[in-house]
């Protein structure tokens, strides 16, 4: 692994750890984290569906070591970051910022109802647990969408490490 790449990895780990210690809501047993979808948004885009998904992995073990998160950061998480990974690969160079408000997809429907086999598979259940994720989840991919656009528009980008 290149060091550059090793760089930004850590880089948007702890700028989503740092995110975690101030902009974070209770939403039930859930605790909503939307820098942490901003982070998937991003990383998605630019680095793709494997290593936004390991930034978000190692995002979501960092927050629960320090008492921030709960189990429900990995599969808040992870499915995000590689549902807009995925997204960003179809879409290749063309709008390929648009990848990011593709997060909810993954947040809500794919680590949302993962979620419900954690504290227990009923609609009521189901129906919650998905309101919590998009509520974290739909601000923090439209922010990610914003920078990832900034990031075009002002060509701060330097190559592409996407997988």
């Amino acid at each position: 692994m290149e060091t550059k790449l090793l760089v930004q990895l850590s880089l948007y780990t702890a700028v989503g750890v740092f995110l975690a210690s101030f902009l974070w809501f209770p939403a039930g047993p859930t605790k909503c984290f939307p820098g942490q979808h901003i982070v998937n948004a991003v990383t998605g885009v630019l680095l793709g569906p494997i290593y936004a998904s390991i930034v978000a992995l190692l995002i979501g073990i960092i927050r629960n070591l320090v008492g921030w998160g709960t189990i429900f950061a990995f599969p808040g998480g992870i499915p995000g970051a590689i549902v807009v990974g995925v997204f960003s690969l179809l879409f290749k160079h063309r709008r390929r910022h648009l990848a990011a408000l593709s997060e909810p997809l993954g947040t809500v429907l794919i680590g949302g109802t993962l979620s419900t086999l954690i504290i227990g598979m009923n609609l009521s259940t189901l129906l919650f647990i998905w309101s919590s994720f998009a509520i974290s989840s739909v601000p923090g991919s439209i922010i990610g969408f914003i920078i990832l656009t900034s990031i075009r528009r002002y060509n701060l980008a330097s190559g592409d490490s996407r997988q």
